[in-house]
């Protein structure tokens, strides 16, 4: 079992940067990826980004790449997605999940959501 706490969200302006942060526990934790998704208002959820167990590989959706970075740390227990340039489509609930899959296409287990607002 994987439990899965955001943090970070809030209200800022075009052009902003913010940092998400996901605290993880469970005791096998550091054996799975862990990814980025989100669901803004009257969307689907999308994927954003994601990064493998080891945190030697990362994986980015179109939309954000070169503007968010995918971290692990895993003396902290912490997963981390760094947003700079945000834009007012970036504005969504942003939620961690983290899966045993390699295919990255099944997620086991996923935390509430913060949630971030861009204003233009």
């Amino acid at each position: 079992q994987v439990q899965l706490v955001e943090s970070g969200g809030g209200l800022v302006q075009a052009g902003d940067s913010l940092r998400l942060s996901c605290a993880a526990s469970g005791r096998t934790w550091d054996t799975y990826a862990m990814g980025w998704f989100r669901q803004g208002p009257g969307k689907e959820r999308e994927f954003v980004a994601a990064i493998s167990w080891s945190g030697t590989s990362t994986y980015y959706a179109d939309s954000v790449k070169g503007r968010f970075t995918i971290s692990r740390d895993k003396a902290k227990n912490t997963v981390y997605l760094h947003m700079n340039s945000l834009k007012p489509e970036d504005t969504a609930v942003y939620s961690c999940a983290a899966t045993n899959d390699y295919g990255l296409q099944n997620w086991d287990y996923w935390g509430q959501g913060t949630q971030v607002t861009v204003s233009s």
